[in-house]
């Protein structure tokens, strides 16, 4: 049974006598991240080797749109950065908080990545500044939250959160089909929105 490593894009080989009935991980030997795996039983259930757990989509974003990547397991930042990489956006890992915060408020980024989580030391977390922009430039942003304790494209999450979609950390690098739906309805919902604020900046001369 083998696999490649959807960070690294390392092949994982593993020998069919040693693979469990149940799925099961193995740490990519050249980057450490954890490479899944269906086990035995649902290989033989299904008589072959399951599909990916999703079929890329191809580019959806606007020219020159940008997603800030901010999150504390790389593994897991390298996954969605490539998902959104494969969406068509240019990708900014960023470490800093207060520099990503900065950037949010000039508006460099339509895509928002980051934990749902407060700050340490009595400082704020990306995710809690992103919450805090003004409604004008936060309707702009489209900000993801990832967790081990989310559930992928769950409304009621997203709604309490704040946040526009939420990501389970273990799927987040398959997500191409959730993002660009979940980014549809919320383009849809602010259709009106944009079309009567666009025709109100155009009388005033802006």
């Amino acid at each position: 049974m083998q696999a490649n490593c959807p960070h690294c894009s390392n092949k994982i080989v593993i020998d069919d006598a040693r693979v469990p009935e149940r799925a099961f991980s193995v740490k990519c030997p050249k980057c450490s991240n954890a490479v899944k795996f269906p086990g035995r039983q649902a290989v033989a259930d299904e008589g072959a080797a399951p599909p990916p757990p999703s079929v890329p989509i191809g580019p959806i974003a606007s020219e020159g749109d940008r997603a800030l990547v901010s999150l504390p397991d790389s593994g897991v930042a390298g996954q969605i950065s490539q998902m959104l990489s494969r969406l068509g956006y240019a990708i900014d890992p960023i470490d800093d908080v207060e520099e990503g915060a900065r950037l949010l408020e000039q508006g460099v980024y339509a895509v928002v990545v980051t934990a749902p989580i407060a700050g340490g030391a009595g400082k704020e977390s990306l995710f809690q500044k992103a919450l805090r922009m003004n409604m004008e430039a936060r309707r702009k942003l489209f900000l993801v939250a990832v967790a081990d304790n989310l559930k992928t494209a769950d409304g009621t999450q997203a709604f309490i959160l704040n946040a526009d979609l939420t990501l389970n950390s273990r799927e987040a690098g398959s997500a191409d089909r959730a993002f660009r739906n979940t980014l549809e309805e919320k383009t849809r919902a602010f259709h009106v929105y944009l079309e009567a604020k666009e025709r109100a900046d155009r009388a005033a001369g802006y």
